[in-house]
């Protein structure tokens, strides 16, 4: 059994390579959940949903978000109303968040999440970390700013002072499925507001003590695979590279896969991870996704 953290970027690029090669029965991914709120009446889910496109191969892997080949008549006739929606929603996509919102008044979010990717035809687990929706700002230069206002609205341009978000308690199987794994990968994911927040609920980091963990690191040199990681990982008081990656997985981290052309950062990470491998991590086709897969499964 494997399991997988993730969050909506740079994991799903992984989980194609990691789907190719094992059985779907046999994955399990737990899925940052931080982002998710409302827009235009729907409930969104951003990352549980791009986990599940990739695993039933209908992700739009140009943009990482939203369903390949969709169109975009509800939000056009939207705007031609003049109303601005904040995210750009696709018809089909719509349609799934649509029955999300409406079958969260009967159920929670994992159960949720399991009717849409049962109805998807997806076979392997798919787990939102909480059914509990943490609260989180962005303490920036132009003031506390909601999340996806700062990354949307504002488009990561703003100077980041710190992050902040409430601890919420996993899900249930969460824990249990980190505990049953042969090996937990923790994906090339924005450490600070993808990964952190799964690692830091009650019981999670205890039991990754007790499993094989790899992760992949979200960085090349000082640069973030995607999104705004550097800002978000120098208000931490980390490194914006793997080494600041490092510090943070270090109490349980057994393999660190670091790009090929980082190795003058691996001399520091082997002082505090067991094991560091030079790999390509940038992952442009199929071939990379299965080659760095393979590397990490056997």
């Amino acid at each position: 059994m494997i399991t997988v953290l993730s969050g909506g970027t740079g994991t799903p690029k992984l989980l194609q390579g990691i789907k190719e090669i094992i059985k779907a029965k046999d994955l399990t991914v737990i899925v940052n959940t931080l982002e998710n709120n409302y827009f235009s009446g729907v409930y969104v889910s951003a990352d549980v949903d791009t986990v599940m496109y990739t695993l039933c191969d209908l992700i739009n892997d140009k943009t990482w978000y939203g369903r390949v080949d969709d169109t975009f008549y509800t939000h056009e006739v939207l705007e031609e109303l003049g109303f601005h929606e904040t995210l750009r929603i696709g018809d089909k996509d719509r349609a799934l968040k649509i029955q999300k919102t409406e079958l969260l008044k009967e159920y929670s979010l994992q159960d949720v999440v399991k009717i849409q990717k049962n109805a998807l035809g997806i076979e392997s687990t798919i787990l939102p970390m909480s059914n509990t929706q943490p609260h989180v700002t962005i303490d920036t230069d132009e003031g506390m700013l909601s999340f996806h206002d700062f990354l949307i609205t504002r488009q990561s341009k703003p100077h980041v002072n710190d992050v902040i978000y409430s601890p919420v308690e996993a899900a249930d199987g969460v824990i249990e499925s980190i505990e049953n794994s042969d090996t937990v990968i923790i994906g090339p994911s924005n450490p600070i507001t993808s990964i952190n927040p799964i690692i830091n609920m009650p019981g999670v980091k205890k039991a990754l003590k007790n499993v094989y963990v790899t992760s992949v690191s979200p960085f090349i040199s000082n640069n973030a695979i995607s999104g705004p990681a550097s800002k978000f990982m120098m208000a931490k008081g980390y490194s914006n590279d793997c080494v600041g990656v490092a510090s943070i997985y270090k109490d349980f981290l057994n393999h660190y896969i670091i790009n090929n052309t980082d190795d003058k950062y691996k001399h520091i990470i082997e002082n505090e991870i067991p094991k560091v491998s030079l790999e390509n991590i940038i992952l442009k086709t199929m071939e990379d996704k299965i080659k760095l897969a393979k590397m990490i499964l056997e």
